[in-house]
């Protein structure tokens, strides 16, 4: 193993991870804080409530590609000879999670960011395509039927967990599958205020095809 490259990845990956989307696109096309406004996380979600559909949809987009592409540096890992075919997933593993804790605490701003949803996504789409792509079906299917980004987000991650018991989703290493579960419960967990207004109902709902 290559301590060096691996480490310099690493850190590679948390500052990926790093970039305050939603903040810079608040603060560069709207004059605003997003961190100052909704919810007050830094996230696609809260991006969705405050400035609207297409900005939510850039920043949401972005911090996929976030998650994605860190996770991704593992391959290059392997490519370079730094890591065995062997330890591919625990360094995937380790990477997406590094950039999801860059986007909830990115050195870029402050340490105050949001919730990580959507670079998780980008993370498992990295690992679990196939999975994933079933989850992002769900996640479209429970917002264009009750229009609650934090809902949609719970449901995807929940479904994630659950397809990996079937079958054909069922991964070969059980690490994924016990990470899978973990990644559920993070997910329901991180979004208990969210859970709390969806019972009250205060939660906010994002506009589609034109409905308020």
């Amino acid at each position: 193993m290559n301590i060096p490259a691996v480490l310099g990845l690493l850190v590679a990956a948390y500052l990926i991870g790093s970039v305050p989307t939603a903040l810079w696109v608040g603060k560069w096309f709207f004059g605003l804080d997003i961190r100052e406004h909704g919810s007050g996380n830094s996230g696609a979600t809260n991006t969705f409530r405050v400035l609207g559909k297409r900005p939510g949809s850039v920043v949401m987009a972005i911090d996929v590609f976030k998650g994605w592409a860190a996770t991704s540096l593992a391959t290059v890992m392997l490519n370079q000879g730094a890591i065995q075919a062997g330890h591919l997933l625990y360094f995937q593993l380790t990477c997406g999670v590094l950039a999801v804790v860059g986007h909830i605490y990115p050195i870029y701003a402050g340490f105050r960011g949001g919730k990580g949803v959507a670079t998780v996504l980008g993370m498992m789409l990295a690992i679990a395509p196939g999975t994933v792509g079933v989850c992002i079906l769900v996640f479209l299917a429970v917002l264009l039927l009750f229009r609650y980004v934090s809902l949609s987000s719970m449901a995807a991650g929940v479904a994630f967990a659950l397809l990996q018991l079937l079958p054909p989703f069922r991964p070969d290493n059980s690490l994924l599958l016990v990470f899978g579960f973990v990644l559920a419960g993070l997910l329901i967990y991180t979004h208990r205020a969210n859970i709390e207004r969806l019972r009250a109902g205060t939660e906010s709902r994002v506009p589609l095809f034109g409905r308020k």
